[in-house]
């Protein structure tokens, strides 16, 4: 039973926690949130933009565009980051130090893998994939891509990125038996999320990262 239950309690804390917090921080805290997670930072941007939906939609507090220009902009500075911060240490600091902040050296040579393949249409993919997204700034800088360029797709991509989070945040919060915590329920919701994610990753990504290793 306390295997099953710690998931969906610290599930819950964590709503609980951002729902009251987006009281106070509204947009900003959004923002914050979506430039941690296109950084180094571990933070899926699956648990920052569907509860914020979710509130703007159940409490008219926030509007749903508010959320996705939001969202856009914390990702378009998360990658502005990243990309000026391997385009100043260059390739050679990158590789040696980035194990230090979360970014081994075979992330960032897979990553170049995808960048090299795919050129600036991939930095567009990539907003819309997991993994990723969070890496693409680190080649983009090291071959000093066009930053012009690359902010454009950044946030072309990241604004159908958070459109579509909204919707499910919509969508999700008409569950009840999800909004009552029920596990199996979020159990659903997430095998199901994972599993789109999952298959777009592996057929859009991890084919080609992999190829001719």
């Amino acid at each position: 039973m306390r295997g099953d239950y710690a998931p969906s309690a610290m599930l819950r804390q964590f709503l609980d926690w951002y729902l009251t917090a987006l009281n106070e921080g509204g947009y900003l805290l959004v923002a914050l949130l979506m430039a941690a997670e296109s950084s180094i930072i571990p933070l899926p941007s699956e648990v920052v933009i569907p509860p914020a939906a979710h509130l703007a939609h159940t409490t008219g507090r926030f509007s749903l565009v508010g959320i996705v220009l939001a969202g856009t902009f914390g990702s378009w500075l998360g990658a502005t980051i990243m990309y000026w911060g391997a385009r100043l240490a260059g390739r050679p600091l990158v590789l040696r130090f980035g194990r230090y902040v979360l970014v081994p050296p075979h992330k960032v040579e897979a990553a170049e893998q995808w960048a090299e393949r795919f050129g600036s249409a991939g930095v567009f993919i990539s907003r819309l994939l997991p993994v990723i997204r969070h890496l693409i700034g680190i080649p983009a800088g090291i071959v000093r891509m066009n930053y012009w360029h690359y902010a454009l797709y950044t946030i072309l991509g990241s604004a159908i990125w958070c459109t579509v989070l909204c919707w499910l945040g919509v969508t999700m919060g008409q569950d009840e038996a999800l909004l009552r915590g029920e596990l199996h329920r979020v159990t659903l919701w997430l095998v199901g999320i994972c599993a789109v994610l999952g298959a777009l990753y592996w057929f859009l990504v991890h084919r080609h990262m992999t190829r001719g290793q």
